[in-house]
């Protein structure tokens, strides 16, 4: 079997000395590891089951926040490119409800685990229709989303961002998870450029995912906000989305 350094393209071989970390198989999947009373349970993309699979079914389809502040509605599916990508989860609900997605993702590890994700969903006859309308590329969307989607054969009318920082949630799950990303990933300090590049790409709309409480990311002003409990979405629109 060909080395997972090698099949995915990493420079990232065996366990990173600063961190522990390993990238292995684990029942066949592949997944980020560490000590577990630091980051918990191994991390990996799981599209078939778990956490995305219930959301699929029972999330609230276009009712959810991110397919509202994507501009989903009567009519209207729009292209999404979601600049970073993270674990793959908003990308997925987007596809199942019909979205063409590109995933962009600039942590290599991270990229290896959707890349993973992808295949495996791609076999599967339920799934594998909507794993059909999720590409994925590796890059710095802060510096390269232009790049990024030069040959994607589909209009960025949408651009998905969620900058790692400040979420604050309360789960002691959640923040373990947070920790391995911001062991892999430093310190998500160029929000501004990202949003900036975001502008630049999209035809329609940004909309950016903030804890409810957090302020926005320095740069314009959003045009609109839709929020919940928890969380919210910062509009930045460009014109609207029709169907």
């Amino acid at each position: 079997m060909q080395p997972l350094a090698e099949r995915y393209g990493l420079e990232w071989r065996g366990v990173q000395p600063a961190t522990g970390l390993s990238l292995r198989q684990d029942a066949g999947d592949l997944v980020i590891a560490g000590d577990p009373g630091t980051y918990g349970h191994p991390i990996g993309v799981d599209f078939l089951s778990g956490r995305v699979a219930h959301r699929r079914r029972f999330g609230g389809g276009r009712g959810q926040l991110v397919a509202r502040a994507c501009g989903f509605g009567k009519g209207v599916t729009p292209c999404v490119v979601d600049a970073t990508a993270g674990l793959g989860r908003d990308a997925f609900v987007l596809a199942s409800l019909g979205a063409e997605v590109l995933m962009v993702e600039r942590v290599a590890a991270i990229h290896a685990l959707l890349a993973d994700a992808l295949v495996r969903a791609s076999d599967d006859p339920e799934v594998g229709e909507i794993a059909s309308r999720l590409a994925l590329r590796h890059a710095d969307s802060a510096a390269g989303l232009g790049a990024a989607v030069a040959d994607w054969p589909h209009p960025p009318q949408v651009v998905h961002l969620d900058p790692m920082f400040p979420h604050r949630e309360k789960s002691a799950l959640v923040k373990k998870e947070m920790r391995l990303f911001r062991e892999l990933a430093g310190a998500d300090d160029d929000a501004p450029r990202l949003l900036e590049a975001a502008l630049a790409i999209a035809t329609h709309r940004v909309v950016v995912k903030r804890p409810r409480k957090a302020p926005p990311i320095e740069g314009p002003a959003p045009h609109h906000v839709i929020e919940e409990k928890t969380s919210r979405y910062d509009l930045y629109v460009h014109r609207s989305l029709k169907g």
